[in-house]
């Protein structure tokens, strides 16, 4: 897994390629795209690569907006004592930008375009869920970790028929300091309003990863790939 053997896309990436005869030959591989959170980097979350199913081509992606060094964000955003208050503007570029970067990972790299997943984690999942509410035709499915929905990304959504029976993981933990599960609930409910195929998740963590939540992340993916979805 290394940066050197990337494509030059509009996302600095790091890949890791499926292993050698997961994939039937002349047969595409299915794509994972992971979105890492504010103030962080795509090392962060290439370091989960290996827990994904070996079919996957996993590209872990680093978000276009510097920080500061190796502190990168889709979006801008301030935490008050009243909640988040984010950059719009940003956010909608964010979510078209993934699903630009989708289509160009899928090209560059010969990945199967109906088998596309993003995963993300924290401000990642915002936006990976983000992306498939707006681009569902790029992205086969979402798996969004201690994330939650922008309500300014409602009215961009596409159509019921669009959408229909996309599926959707949503993980969250009960103690989450930085994103109150209250959010992860909010979120559960706007989506239950939407025809998709939701599975929701409450964990005793904060806001982190942990082994059990990549766990269900990791085998919810591989369920996927396996019922042919």
């Amino acid at each position: 897994m290394s940066e050197s053997a990337t494509r030059p896309l509009s996302l600095v990436h790091v890949v890791r390629e499926p292993a050698p005869g997961a994939n039937p030959p002349d047969v595409r591989p299915p794509l994972l795209v992971l979105l890492h959170g504010v103030g962080s980097h795509e090392g962060s979350m290439a370091a989960l690569a290996p827990a994904f199913d070996p079919r996957f081509l996993v590209i872990s992606a680093r978000s276009p907006l510097a920080l500061g060094p190796k502190a990168f964000a889709f979006f801008h955003v301030t935490f008050t004592p009243s909640g988040s208050v984010i950059d719009r503007d940003e956010a909608e570029a964010g979510w078209k930008h993934v699903a630009r970067f989708v289509d160009e990972a899928v090209a560059a790299y010969d990945a199967d375009p109906a088998r596309v997943y993003v995963a993300g984690f924290s401000q990642g999942a915002i936006m990976a869920l983000a992306a498939l509410l707006t681009a569902p035709e790029r992205i086969a499915g979402v798996a969004a970790m201690s994330g939650r929905l922008l309500p300014e990304v409602l009215p961009h959504a596409a159509s019921a028929e669009a959408l229909h029976g996309k599926p959707v993981l949503v993980v969250h933990g009960t103690a989450d300091e930085k994103l109150g599960v209250h959010l992860a609930r909010s979120a559960r409910d706007t989506l239950g309003g939407f025809p998709l195929a939701l599975t929701y998740r409450e964990l005793d963590m904060g806001h982190r990863v942990t082994e059990e939540s990549l766990g269900v992340v990791a085998d919810w993916l591989t369920a996927r790939l396996d019922d042919g979805v």
